[in-house]
Protein backbone atom coordinates (compact mmCIF):
# COMPACT_ATOMS: atom_id res chain seq x y z
CA UNK A 1 0.00 0.00 0.00
CA UNK A 2 1.27 3.69 -0.62
CA UNK A 3 2.33 5.08 2.22
CA UNK A 4 0.61 8.34 3.14
CA UNK A 5 1.74 11.87 2.88
CA UNK A 6 1.38 15.19 1.42
CA UNK A 7 0.45 14.19 -2.24
CA UNK A 8 -2.85 14.06 -3.34
CA UNK A 9 -3.12 11.87 -6.41
CA UNK A 10 -4.77 8.42 -5.79
CA UNK A 11 -3.18 4.99 -6.31
CA UNK A 12 -5.17 4.65 -9.64
CA UNK A 13 -4.17 7.91 -10.49
CA UNK A 14 -0.72 7.23 -9.82
CA UNK A 15 -0.31 3.97 -11.71
CA UNK A 16 -1.59 5.79 -14.70
CA UNK A 17 1.14 8.05 -13.98
CA UNK A 18 4.17 5.84 -13.53
CA UNK A 19 2.33 3.89 -16.63
CA UNK A 20 2.91 7.50 -18.63
CA UNK A 21 6.45 7.78 -17.29
CA UNK A 22 7.37 4.68 -18.90
CA UNK A 23 5.50 5.01 -21.73
CA UNK A 24 7.35 8.58 -22.14
CA UNK A 25 10.82 7.12 -21.39
CA UNK A 26 10.56 4.39 -23.93
CA UNK A 27 8.91 7.11 -26.38
CA UNK A 28 11.95 9.27 -26.09
CA UNK A 29 14.10 6.45 -26.75
CA UNK A 30 12.54 5.42 -30.06
CA UNK A 31 12.49 8.91 -31.71
CA UNK A 32 15.65 8.73 -33.49
CA UNK A 33 15.22 5.35 -35.38
CA UNK A 34 13.24 7.06 -38.14
CA UNK A 35 15.53 10.42 -38.07
CA UNK A 36 18.73 8.54 -38.31
CA UNK A 37 18.54 8.43 -42.24
CA UNK A 38 17.87 12.37 -42.17
CA UNK A 39 21.25 12.45 -39.74
CA UNK A 40 22.65 10.06 -41.80
CA UNK A 41 22.27 12.60 -44.92
CA UNK A 42 23.33 15.43 -43.02
CA UNK A 43 26.25 14.38 -41.31
CA UNK A 44 27.39 11.70 -43.48
CA UNK A 45 28.06 8.34 -41.44
CA UNK A 46 27.70 5.12 -41.92
CA UNK A 47 25.38 2.51 -40.59
CA UNK A 48 27.92 1.18 -38.23
CA UNK A 49 28.06 4.84 -36.56
CA UNK A 50 24.18 4.51 -36.65
CA UNK A 51 24.42 1.38 -34.46
CA UNK A 52 26.56 2.56 -32.39
CA UNK A 53 24.92 5.21 -31.93
CA UNK A 54 21.74 3.02 -31.07
CA UNK A 55 24.01 0.40 -28.99
CA UNK A 56 25.55 3.84 -26.48
CA UNK A 57 21.87 4.22 -25.46
CA UNK A 58 21.53 0.47 -24.25
CA UNK A 59 25.21 0.73 -22.30
CA UNK A 60 24.25 3.66 -20.59
CA UNK A 61 21.10 2.30 -19.31
CA UNK A 62 23.06 -0.76 -18.72
CA UNK A 63 25.66 1.34 -16.22
CA UNK A 64 22.77 3.26 -14.93
CA UNK A 65 20.59 -0.14 -14.35
CA UNK A 66 23.66 -1.56 -12.28
CA UNK A 67 24.20 1.75 -10.38
CA UNK A 68 21.17 3.30 -9.53
CA UNK A 69 18.76 0.19 -10.12
CA UNK A 70 18.78 -0.37 -6.11
CA UNK A 71 18.18 3.55 -5.18
CA UNK A 72 14.95 3.83 -4.73
CA UNK A 73 14.56 0.89 -2.62
CA UNK A 74 16.95 3.12 0.02
CA UNK A 75 15.47 6.39 -0.88
CA UNK A 76 11.97 6.43 -2.48
CA UNK A 77 10.34 6.36 -5.97
CA UNK A 78 9.87 9.70 -6.14
CA UNK A 79 13.39 11.39 -5.70
CA UNK A 80 14.87 8.76 -8.29
CA UNK A 81 12.37 9.50 -10.64
CA UNK A 82 12.30 13.01 -10.05
CA UNK A 83 15.71 13.33 -11.17
CA UNK A 84 15.61 10.90 -13.75
CA UNK A 85 13.13 12.76 -15.63
CA UNK A 86 15.29 15.77 -15.27
CA UNK A 87 18.25 14.07 -16.48
CA UNK A 88 15.73 12.66 -19.45
CA UNK A 89 14.65 16.16 -20.32
CA UNK A 90 18.39 17.56 -20.63
CA UNK A 91 18.97 14.86 -23.40
CA UNK A 92 16.10 15.90 -25.20
CA UNK A 93 17.50 19.36 -25.58
CA UNK A 94 20.75 17.61 -26.49
CA UNK A 95 18.71 16.68 -29.47
CA UNK A 96 17.43 19.66 -30.03
CA UNK A 97 20.53 21.44 -30.36
CA UNK A 98 22.40 18.75 -32.14
CA UNK A 99 24.85 19.25 -35.05
CA UNK A 100 26.77 15.93 -35.54
CA UNK A 101 27.39 12.58 -34.34
CA UNK A 102 29.06 13.77 -31.43
CA UNK A 103 25.80 15.50 -30.29
CA UNK A 104 24.05 12.26 -30.94
CA UNK A 105 26.24 9.92 -28.94
CA UNK A 106 26.28 12.55 -26.01
CA UNK A 107 22.29 12.67 -26.00
CA UNK A 108 22.04 9.28 -26.44
CA UNK A 109 24.55 9.03 -23.74
CA UNK A 110 22.86 11.02 -21.29
CA UNK A 111 19.15 9.50 -21.98
CA UNK A 112 19.95 6.03 -21.61
CA UNK A 113 21.28 7.39 -17.67
CA UNK A 114 18.13 8.67 -17.43
CA UNK A 115 16.71 5.57 -18.65
CA UNK A 116 17.88 3.47 -16.64
CA UNK A 117 17.71 5.23 -13.41
CA UNK A 118 14.14 5.12 -13.57
CA UNK A 119 12.95 2.09 -15.20
CA UNK A 120 13.75 0.09 -11.80
CA UNK A 121 12.14 2.83 -9.71
CA UNK A 122 8.53 3.18 -12.01
CA UNK A 123 8.60 -0.61 -12.54
CA UNK A 124 8.65 -0.95 -8.96
CA UNK A 125 6.40 2.00 -7.79
CA UNK A 126 3.77 0.16 -10.08
CA UNK A 127 4.08 -2.97 -8.27
CA UNK A 128 3.86 -1.36 -5.01
CA UNK A 129 0.49 0.07 -5.96
CA UNK A 130 -0.91 -2.99 -7.48
CA UNK A 131 0.62 -5.87 -7.74
CA UNK A 132 -1.54 -7.55 -10.64
CA UNK A 133 -2.13 -4.16 -12.43
CA UNK A 134 1.72 -3.29 -12.02
CA UNK A 135 2.90 -6.64 -13.64
CA UNK A 136 0.44 -6.01 -16.73
CA UNK A 137 1.70 -2.25 -17.24
CA UNK A 138 5.36 -2.71 -16.75
CA UNK A 139 4.44 -5.37 -20.07
CA UNK A 140 2.76 -3.13 -21.63
CA UNK A 141 4.58 0.23 -21.65
CA UNK A 142 7.80 -1.13 -23.60
CA UNK A 143 6.10 -1.93 -26.98
CA UNK A 144 3.18 1.42 -26.44
CA UNK A 145 5.92 3.17 -25.79
CA UNK A 146 8.42 2.38 -28.56
CA UNK A 147 5.59 2.36 -31.15
CA UNK A 148 4.01 5.41 -30.75
CA UNK A 149 7.64 7.02 -30.08
CA UNK A 150 8.58 6.03 -33.49
CA UNK A 151 5.47 6.77 -35.79
CA UNK A 152 4.94 9.92 -33.80
CA UNK A 153 8.74 10.67 -34.78
CA UNK A 154 7.71 10.38 -38.44
CA UNK A 155 4.56 11.43 -38.43
CA UNK A 156 6.29 15.04 -37.24
CA UNK A 157 9.36 14.42 -39.91
CA UNK A 158 6.73 14.05 -42.87
CA UNK A 159 4.36 16.46 -42.13
CA UNK A 160 5.67 19.21 -40.42
CA UNK A 161 8.58 21.71 -39.87
CA UNK A 162 11.75 21.39 -37.66
CA UNK A 163 11.76 17.28 -38.17
CA UNK A 164 15.02 17.08 -35.84
CA UNK A 165 13.47 19.24 -33.39
CA UNK A 166 9.64 19.17 -33.26
CA UNK A 167 9.36 15.46 -31.52
CA UNK A 168 11.68 16.38 -28.88
CA UNK A 169 10.08 19.45 -27.82
CA UNK A 170 6.58 17.91 -27.79
CA UNK A 171 8.41 14.65 -25.33
CA UNK A 172 9.54 18.08 -23.19
CA UNK A 173 6.40 19.25 -22.97
CA UNK A 174 5.08 15.81 -22.03
CA UNK A 175 7.73 15.11 -19.49
CA UNK A 176 7.21 18.39 -17.62
CA UNK A 177 3.54 17.89 -17.01
CA UNK A 178 4.85 14.32 -15.65
CA UNK A 179 7.22 15.83 -13.73
CA UNK A 180 4.45 17.77 -11.35
CA UNK A 181 2.48 14.82 -11.26
CA UNK A 182 5.34 13.00 -9.58
CA UNK A 183 5.49 15.32 -7.41
CA UNK A 184 1.94 15.26 -6.00
CA UNK A 185 2.37 11.43 -6.19
CA UNK A 186 2.34 9.70 -2.61
CA UNK A 187 5.83 7.53 -2.30
CA UNK A 188 4.71 3.55 -2.25
CA UNK A 189 7.62 2.69 -0.47
CA UNK A 190 9.10 3.51 3.19
CA UNK A 191 13.00 4.83 2.38
CA UNK A 192 15.55 2.77 4.29
CA UNK A 193 19.52 2.72 5.55
CA UNK A 194 22.28 1.58 2.72
CA UNK A 195 21.76 4.00 -0.03
CA UNK A 196 25.50 4.66 -0.58
CA UNK A 197 26.22 1.16 -0.43
CA UNK A 198 23.38 0.30 -2.84
CA UNK A 199 25.50 2.25 -5.70
CA UNK A 200 27.85 -0.27 -5.78
CA UNK A 201 27.15 -1.93 -9.16
CA UNK A 202 25.79 -5.88 -8.04
CA UNK A 203 23.95 -8.39 -9.86
CA UNK A 204 23.00 -9.96 -6.88
CA UNK A 205 19.24 -11.98 -6.89
CA UNK A 206 17.30 -13.35 -3.87
CA UNK A 207 17.42 -17.02 -3.52
CA UNK A 208 14.20 -17.66 -4.49
CA UNK A 209 14.00 -16.10 -7.45
CA UNK A 210 17.80 -17.10 -9.12
CA UNK A 211 16.56 -19.74 -10.62
CA UNK A 212 13.56 -18.59 -12.12
CA UNK A 213 15.99 -15.83 -13.59
CA UNK A 214 17.90 -17.89 -14.72
CA UNK A 215 14.72 -19.97 -16.79
CA UNK A 216 13.80 -16.33 -18.26
CA UNK A 217 17.10 -14.75 -19.37
CA UNK A 218 17.30 -16.28 -22.27
CA UNK A 219 13.69 -15.51 -23.49
CA UNK A 220 14.32 -11.89 -22.40
CA UNK A 221 17.71 -11.45 -24.46
CA UNK A 222 16.44 -12.48 -27.58
CA UNK A 223 13.35 -11.15 -27.61
CA UNK A 224 15.24 -7.46 -26.79
CA UNK A 225 17.56 -8.58 -29.65
CA UNK A 226 14.97 -8.74 -32.16
CA UNK A 227 13.36 -5.28 -31.05
CA UNK A 228 16.66 -3.97 -31.12
CA UNK A 229 17.13 -5.34 -34.38
CA UNK A 230 13.97 -3.61 -35.56
CA UNK A 231 14.85 -0.43 -33.91
CA UNK A 232 17.68 0.05 -35.73
CA UNK A 233 17.64 -1.11 -39.30
CA UNK A 234 13.54 -2.39 -39.52
CA UNK A 235 13.42 1.39 -41.30
CA UNK A 236 16.29 0.96 -43.50
CA UNK A 237 15.33 -2.65 -44.18
CA UNK A 238 11.58 -1.51 -45.41
CA UNK A 239 13.55 1.49 -47.46
CA UNK A 240 16.16 -1.54 -49.41
CA UNK A 241 12.94 -3.30 -50.09
CA UNK A 242 10.89 -0.46 -51.80
CA UNK A 243 10.91 2.82 -52.35
CA UNK A 244 8.92 4.81 -49.31
CA UNK A 245 7.52 7.31 -47.24
CA UNK A 246 9.55 8.02 -43.69
CA UNK A 247 6.07 7.40 -42.23
CA UNK A 248 6.38 3.51 -43.55
CA UNK A 249 9.88 3.28 -42.31
CA UNK A 250 8.16 4.52 -38.50
CA UNK A 251 5.45 1.88 -39.05
CA UNK A 252 8.14 -0.93 -38.23
CA UNK A 253 8.32 -0.26 -34.40
CA UNK A 254 4.56 0.60 -34.89
CA UNK A 255 3.57 -2.65 -35.91
CA UNK A 256 5.77 -4.55 -34.09
CA UNK A 257 4.94 -2.62 -30.76
CA UNK A 258 0.74 -2.52 -31.27
CA UNK A 259 0.90 -6.23 -31.93
CA UNK A 260 3.12 -6.91 -28.89
CA UNK A 261 1.28 -4.70 -26.78
CA UNK A 262 -2.00 -6.94 -27.90
CA UNK A 263 -0.48 -10.34 -26.72
CA UNK A 264 -0.01 -8.56 -23.17
CA UNK A 265 -3.41 -7.49 -23.12
CA UNK A 266 -4.78 -10.78 -24.33
CA UNK A 267 -3.09 -12.99 -22.36
CA UNK A 268 -3.09 -11.57 -19.23
CA UNK A 269 -4.49 -13.93 -17.18
CA UNK A 270 -2.82 -16.49 -18.65
CA UNK A 271 -0.51 -18.84 -17.02
CA UNK A 272 3.23 -17.67 -16.98
CA UNK A 273 4.32 -20.53 -19.02
CA UNK A 274 1.91 -20.58 -21.11
CA UNK A 275 2.74 -16.85 -22.27
CA UNK A 276 6.39 -17.35 -22.88
CA UNK A 277 6.01 -20.63 -24.55
CA UNK A 278 3.47 -18.90 -26.85
CA UNK A 279 5.89 -15.78 -27.54
CA UNK A 280 8.97 -18.51 -27.99
CA UNK A 281 6.59 -19.87 -30.43
CA UNK A 282 5.68 -16.27 -32.49
CA UNK A 283 9.36 -15.35 -32.44
CA UNK A 284 10.37 -18.57 -34.37
CA UNK A 285 7.62 -18.01 -36.87
CA UNK A 286 8.16 -14.24 -37.09
CA UNK A 287 12.00 -14.97 -37.87
CA UNK A 288 11.17 -18.08 -40.22
CA UNK A 289 8.62 -15.07 -42.32
CA UNK A 290 11.17 -12.09 -41.70
CA UNK A 291 14.07 -14.45 -43.66
CA UNK A 292 11.44 -16.05 -46.29
CA UNK A 293 10.12 -11.92 -47.13
CA UNK A 294 14.16 -10.20 -47.04
CA UNK A 295 15.05 -13.14 -49.35
CA UNK A 296 12.17 -12.90 -51.48
CA UNK A 297 11.80 -8.95 -50.89
CA UNK A 298 8.44 -9.45 -50.00
CA UNK A 299 7.48 -5.74 -47.92
CA UNK A 300 3.94 -7.37 -47.20
CA UNK A 301 5.52 -10.63 -45.66
CA UNK A 302 7.83 -8.72 -43.88
CA UNK A 303 5.74 -6.66 -41.72
CA UNK A 304 3.53 -10.27 -41.10
CA UNK A 305 6.64 -11.54 -39.94
CA UNK A 306 6.87 -8.30 -38.03
CA UNK A 307 3.53 -8.39 -36.46
CA UNK A 308 4.90 -11.99 -35.34
CA UNK A 309 7.59 -10.95 -33.71
CA UNK A 310 6.09 -8.05 -31.73
CA UNK A 311 3.41 -10.64 -30.76
CA UNK A 312 6.87 -12.95 -29.40
CA UNK A 313 8.19 -9.78 -27.72
CA UNK A 314 5.19 -8.71 -25.81
CA UNK A 315 4.52 -12.11 -24.94
CA UNK A 316 8.14 -13.60 -23.63
CA UNK A 317 8.68 -10.20 -21.55
CA UNK A 318 5.58 -10.44 -20.12
CA UNK A 319 5.50 -14.69 -19.15
CA UNK A 320 9.31 -13.51 -18.24
CA UNK A 321 8.28 -10.95 -15.26
CA UNK A 322 4.97 -13.18 -14.39
CA UNK A 323 7.48 -15.88 -13.97
CA UNK A 324 9.54 -13.36 -11.48
CA UNK A 325 8.14 -10.69 -9.84
CA UNK A 326 5.28 -12.34 -7.62
CA UNK A 327 8.56 -14.25 -6.06
CA UNK A 328 9.58 -10.74 -5.10
CA UNK A 329 9.86 -8.75 -1.72
CA UNK A 330 8.40 -5.27 -1.62
CA UNK A 331 12.31 -3.60 -0.81
CA UNK A 332 13.97 -5.99 -3.47
CA UNK A 333 11.39 -4.88 -6.47
CA UNK A 334 13.39 -2.48 -8.09
CA UNK A 335 16.72 -4.40 -7.26
CA UNK A 336 15.05 -7.61 -9.33
CA UNK A 337 13.36 -5.35 -11.75
CA UNK A 338 16.98 -4.02 -12.94
CA UNK A 339 18.78 -6.83 -12.66
CA UNK A 340 16.01 -8.61 -15.95
CA UNK A 341 16.64 -5.18 -17.63
CA UNK A 342 20.06 -5.42 -17.54
CA UNK A 343 19.22 -8.80 -19.59
CA UNK A 344 17.32 -7.06 -22.51
CA UNK A 345 19.41 -4.20 -22.65
CA UNK A 346 22.56 -6.57 -23.26
CA UNK A 347 20.31 -7.84 -25.89
CA UNK A 348 19.20 -5.25 -26.88
CA UNK A 349 22.58 -3.68 -27.57
CA UNK A 350 24.78 -5.86 -28.64
CA UNK A 351 23.73 -8.00 -31.75
CA UNK A 352 22.29 -4.35 -33.05
CA UNK A 353 26.34 -3.30 -33.20
CA UNK A 354 27.60 -6.67 -34.63
CA UNK A 355 24.51 -6.64 -37.60
CA UNK A 356 25.66 -2.63 -37.89
CA UNK A 357 29.61 -4.12 -38.71
CA UNK A 358 28.55 -6.70 -40.79
CA UNK A 359 26.03 -4.35 -42.95
CA UNK A 360 29.16 -2.69 -43.59
CA UNK A 361 32.05 -5.46 -44.03
CA UNK A 362 29.86 -8.63 -44.37
CA UNK A 363 27.60 -8.28 -47.08
CA UNK A 364 25.19 -5.69 -46.84
CA UNK A 365 21.88 -4.47 -44.95
CA UNK A 366 19.80 -7.90 -46.57
CA UNK A 367 22.14 -10.80 -45.79
CA UNK A 368 22.93 -9.21 -42.26
CA UNK A 369 19.03 -9.23 -42.04
CA UNK A 370 19.02 -13.05 -42.93
CA UNK A 371 21.63 -13.93 -40.51
CA UNK A 372 20.09 -12.28 -37.67
CA UNK A 373 17.05 -14.20 -38.33
CA UNK A 374 18.75 -17.10 -37.82
CA UNK A 375 20.66 -15.96 -35.26
CA UNK A 376 17.72 -15.41 -33.20
CA UNK A 377 15.47 -18.33 -33.89
CA UNK A 378 18.51 -19.62 -32.41
CA UNK A 379 18.45 -17.96 -29.57
CA UNK A 380 14.63 -18.87 -29.62
CA UNK A 381 15.15 -22.67 -29.77
CA UNK A 382 17.49 -22.35 -26.54
CA UNK A 383 14.90 -20.63 -25.07
CA UNK A 384 12.13 -22.84 -25.55
CA UNK A 385 14.57 -26.12 -24.18
CA UNK A 386 15.35 -23.90 -21.04
CA UNK A 387 11.82 -23.36 -20.62
CA UNK A 388 10.58 -27.40 -21.13
CA UNK A 389 13.73 -28.42 -19.09
CA UNK A 390 12.54 -26.50 -15.92
CA UNK A 391 8.81 -27.51 -16.45
CA UNK A 392 10.20 -31.07 -15.75
CA UNK A 393 12.37 -30.55 -13.34
CA UNK A 394 9.96 -28.47 -11.27
CA UNK A 395 8.90 -30.71 -8.65
CA UNK A 396 4.77 -31.29 -8.17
Amino acid sequence: MPIAGRARLTPTVSLVLLASILVSFLAASAAPTPLYGTYQERWHFSPVTTTIVFAVYALAVLASLLTFGKLSDHVGRRPVLGVAIAVQMLALVVFIFANGVASLLVARLVQGLAAGAATGAVGAAMLDIDRGRGTLANSLAPGIGTGSGALLSALLIQFLPAPTRLVYVVLLVVLLIQAVGVALMPETVSPMGGARRSLRPDIALPRPVRRPVLVVVPVLFAVWALAGFFGALGPALVRSLMSTSIVIGGLVLFVFAVFGSAAVLIQRNTAARTVILTGITALILGMVVTLVSVMAKSVPGFFVGLALGGVGFGSGFQGSLKTVMPLVEAHQRASVLSVLYVVCYVGFGLPTVIAGFLVVYAGGLPRTADEYSVAVILLAVVALLGVRRATRTTPG
